[in-house]
């Protein structure tokens, strides 16, 4: 570990818990390969010669199976610009020439521009022939904007914004409240649109509909929020890899959050092994991307967040007390969270069971463990393009009732994963969608006991494929990985 960094992990963790956790992390990290600075294909490929990382999966033999992962930090903006290629071209065959983008995922898929959603509103306008965005954004933003896919747009300085007022040029005034959408309106108009229909991806409020009618008259707007969704839902090829590449850290830091579990065992808590695995695998992801010193529109959307509960925590699908207890034998415990780079990634959820202090696994856990895990395994099998999210959803619920474990189910198998995280469709009993290749979606058939203070929800992403899914994780679901004794 390089010493600058060590000192920023040594701050942080004095902080946190105090100067014991650093010396803790080095020796569960004298257990991993140490970190390469070389190549990304060195970090994708060493293992452990003695530590849980040997446990990982290799590749998946037959045609489905994860990707090779990404060599890039993001994906990049010819990829973007291609996919507004795709969107206008189907406008087009609806005879509709220019659009409208309100939503901030729709916004980043098309444009490539992240940003962070506030109040703020922030548009895009595009006609069929412009080369390049146009934009509605505040000041805090403009340099972001400007410097990125950037063909024009309309800038206000902040909400709510008086008329006049763009302090930042020095014009300090208590002008009259501008109505920022009639504002987006009247630069489109400025602008020139093509044709008389504009796609939008949503609806207007009715006092909006009175505003459009006045500013843009003869206009017609054409909600395709469904196109746009369909093409976020079913991934490319380059997302899939970026999404792979996002798991290779995630898997790295699962592997290291069981060796510090196996290392300390009662002595620590779960939100200690949370922040430790952390720390850990960031530390390695960051010196990775290339950040070029802190430039903007570099390591967008990339981080690993590693989480941990253990005892009646994993009771709870969503728990409102803090995940802070003490790791104990005879208990559950959940190594979870979720990876991104450039946006792309996921969940990666693991149950484990802890022995007694006779060494026996607890019957109970055991039945609820083994049930949720092959419901786990049967989503793969069945996440297949042209079947629907209902059937699937049908047959692990039938799957654990037939198993008489319907008194711990709390609720659907899964959804669908994208940049924003939960996303449409949805492994539901009254979701009818039909599946298409590439699709994915979390994996969460859960089960849940909170009288006794218990229970076991996996996930991670699985790409739905021809014949069955694939799973991005090469962690393990194994009774070897996941029964432990402290």
């Amino acid at each position: 570990m390089h010493q600058a960094r060590r000192q920023i992990l040594k701050s942080a963790s004095a902080a946190l818990m105090g100067g014991g956790l650093l010396s803790r992390m080095d020796k569960v990290a004298g257990m991993q390969p140490a970190p390469s600075r070389a190549s990304l294909a060195q970090i994708v490929n060493q293992r452990a010669t003695g530590a849980s990382e040997k446990l990982l999966l290799g590749p998946t033999p037959g045609e489905e199976g994860p990707p090779q992962p990404a060599t890039v930090d993001r994906l990049p903006l010819e990829w973007n610009q291609q996919q507004v290629r795709r969107f206008k071209e189907t406008l087009a065959q609806r005879g509709i020439e220019a659009l409208v983008l309100r939503d901030r995922w729709n916004i980043i898929y098309l444009t490539g521009y992240w940003h962070t959603a506030t109040e703020r509103p922030q548009a895009v306008f595009m006609n069929q022939d412009d080369d390049a965005p146009w934009y509605l954004y505040p000041a805090l933003d403009r340099d972001l904007v400007t410097s990125w896919w950037f063909g024009g747009g309309w800038l206000y300085f902040d909400y709510l914004h008086a008329e006049g007022a763009f302090p930042e040029l020095g014009k300090v005034v208590q002008g009259k409240t501008v109505d920022l959408f009639q504002y987006f309106l009247e630069g489109i108009k400025r602008h020139g649109v093509q044709g008389n229909k504009i796609a939008l991806d949503g609806e207007f409020y009715p006092e909006q509909a009175a505003t459009v009618k006045k500013i843009l008259p003869g206009v017609e707007w054409v909600n395709v929020s469904d196109v746009l969704l369909n093409m976020r839902e079913v991934k490319t090829p380059e997302e899939l890899a970026l999404n792979r590449r996002a798991y290779t850290y995630f898997d790295r830091a699962h592997a290291y959050a069981r060796d510090y579990i196996l290392t300390f065992g009662t002595d620590v808590t779960d939100y200690e092994v949370a922040a430790a695995s952390t720390l850990w695998i960031n530390d390695i992801l960051y010196s990775e991307l290339n950040l070029a010193n802190g430039a903007p529109h570099h390591g967008v959307a990339s981080k690993v967040e590693v989480e941990c509960r253990v005892g009646p925590l994993c009771a709870y699908p969503h728990p409102n007390q803090p995940l802070f207890n003490r790791i104990q034998r005879n208990m559950p415990l959940q190594v979870e969270g979720a990876a991104t780079i450039g946006g792309q990634g996921g969940e990666n959820y693991r149950m484990f069971i802890i022995a007694g202090a006779d060494g026996q696994f607890d019957p109970h856990m055991q039945k609820l463990w083994e049930v949720s895990k092959h419901t786990c395994d049967m989503q793969v099998d069945l996440q297949k393009e042209g079947v629907t999210c209902s059937s699937i959803a049908y047959e692990i619920h039938k799957y654990q009732v037939a198993n008489g474990v319907q008194d711990y189910i709390y609720h659907r198998p899964a959804h669908g994963q994208g940049s924003e995280g939960h996303q449409p469709p949805y492994l539901a009993l009254g979701d009818y969608t039909v599946l298409q290749k590439n699709m994915c979606f979390s994996e969460e058939p859960g089960l849940f006991d909170p009288k006794k203070g218990v229970g076991f929800n996996w996930s991670d992403v699985v790409v739905t494929g021809t014949k069955s899914g694939y799973r991005m994780s090469r962690v393990p679901y194994s009774k070897e990985w996941c029964w432990i004794k402290l």
